[in-house]
């Protein structure tokens, strides 16, 4: 396996939705030349009237602490998509390169949806890296483009050492029950069709590739059984 390739995955819970006890959360891949690559950065501290809904737990600069890391140590952040309980607290990474889709990054830039946010996801351009669908970062960790949630949004694959292959939907795929090819479209979805275009390309990857784990990120009762920092997966 190459030296650059991930040897472990953290996945930490930084947050709540308590009326629907949905998980907020962050995964870190560390790679075997000591690179720390963090996927999303959750809630942002003070969390913005419009966005009451959610609740702030260990943010993911103390779950970092916990690992004996700080902000300056993450090289690379991977912008699943700028969402508040995703991208909450981008700014605090100042040594990291980002990485996004193209299009969301365009979207987000008139997108009335992201602009409570934009503190946070809008870093100077020269720290940004703006890759267009699928992309290979290194050996072992590809971004998968899978819009449908918002425009742009792209899935993690994290291939390790012992525990194989690990794919991480994100908000492409955040429920474990939607991960089928027979979800019914109930009409409060605009983006549907997109949504259930990227729902069957990851299946047909976890086919191919027989891929053994997938981590529905907003999944409490599959959170409940997975393990979460500081236990990592390698």
């Amino acid at each position: 396996m190459s030296q650059d390739a991930p040897q472990r995955l953290y996945l930490m819970q930084v947050g709540l939705m308590p009326e629907y006890q949905i998980p907020i959360v962050c995964y870190l891949v560390q790679t075997g030349d000591g690179k720390n690559i963090l996927i999303d950065t959750g809630l942002p501290e003070i969390i913005p009237e419009e966005a009451s809904d959610f609740e702030n737990g260990q943010d993911v600069i103390e779950q970092l602490a916990g690992l004996g890391l700080t902000p300056d140590d993450i090289d690379t952040v991977i912008s699943t998509h700028y969402d508040i309980d995703h991208a909450g607290r981008h700014a605090a990474f100042t040594k990291a390169q980002y990485i996004v889709q193209r299009v969301h990054h365009a979207d987000a830039a008139s997108n009335p949806r992201f602009a409570a946010n934009r503190p946070q996801w809008d870093q100077p351009i020269e720290r940004i890296r703006l890759v267009d669908g699928d992309t290979e970062l290194l050996p072992g960790l590809e971004l998968i483009e899978t819009s449908g949630h918002v425009p742009g949004h792209q899935s993690v694959l994290v291939r390790l050492p012992k525990a194989g292959t690990i794919l991480l939907p994100i908000d492409a795929v955040p429920f474990g029950e939607g991960f089928t090819r027979d979800q019914q479209d109930d009409g409060s979805n605009p983006d549907a069709e997109a949504t259930r275009t990227s729902t069957i390309k990851l299946l047909d990857l976890v086919e191919r590739e027989q891929i053994g784990l997938v981590i529905f990120g907003h999944d409490n009762e599959q959170w409940k059984t997975l393990k979460t920092a500081p236990e990592f997966y390698e």
